[in-house]
């Protein structure tokens, strides 16, 4: 199975059945520039294949959707998706709801499902395992999240993912690399630069 598939179907075994809203919710009154989606250059240097930017799609990928169980349907929201050509994806979700306070409760309940989300793999498929790790926060804006998320696969898959949440003022959004892998192959300190920036662009 490849790579991109496989990573795919160990996330979506967790959630089914998910939907999201089509567009990006606009702001309802004279609101500061739209939040800028990061640049295939932003994302963690891969030693010997550059990332690609794909186009920015209404929606959310299948790969976020799986962690994120409730808290993203009645959202409206838009992704990027990323990719190298030796398999490492990532993906950069963004939601703008109406006001601070609603953004600051949809980034705690985000930072919940992202940390229940290996509990809810191996719950939902008994032929994976999966472990968290959480990587703490960032002072940048209104405040970031980064978690790891490890699965390993009975048939020999293993796969590591990074994901943060990040908010600032009614913007939220939601960062996620993944490659073959485990915890010790995570590039965290770049992820964590990668989140910093996308959080900066919000606004």
């Amino acid at each position: 199975m490849p790579m991109r598939t496989r990573v795919g179907a160990l996330l979506a075994v967790a959630v089914t059945g998910l939907t999201l809203g089509a567009t990006l919710a606009a702001p309802a009154d004279a609101a500061p520039a739209a939040p800028k989606f990061l640049s295939a250059s932003e994302l963690p240097p891969h030693p010997s294949s550059a990332w690609k930017a794909g186009k920015v799609t209404d929606g959310a990928p299948e790969e976020l959707l799986s962690c994120l169980t409730d808290a993203l349907p009645g959202y409206d929201s838009r992704y990027r998706s990323f990719s190298t050509e030796l398999e490492t994806n990532a993906h950069q979700l963004m939601i703008v709801v109406g006001d601070t306070a609603k953004a600051k409760a949809l980034a705690a309940r985000l930072n919940k499902d992202m940390r229940s989300c290996a509990t809810r793999i191996e719950q939902a498929d008994p032929e994976i395992d999966a472990a968290y790790k959480s990587y703490g926060t960032l002072p940048v804006e209104e405040g970031a999240r980064v978690h790891g998320l490890h699965t390993t696969a009975s048939w020999g898959a293993s796969d590591i993912h990074l994901l943060s949440v990040g908010r600032d003022g009614r913007a939220v959004t939601v960062v996620q690399w993944g490659q073959m892998g485990d915890f010790g192959d995570a590039p965290v300190k770049a992820f964590r630069k990668t989140t910093t920036t996308a959080v900066n662009k919000l606004y």
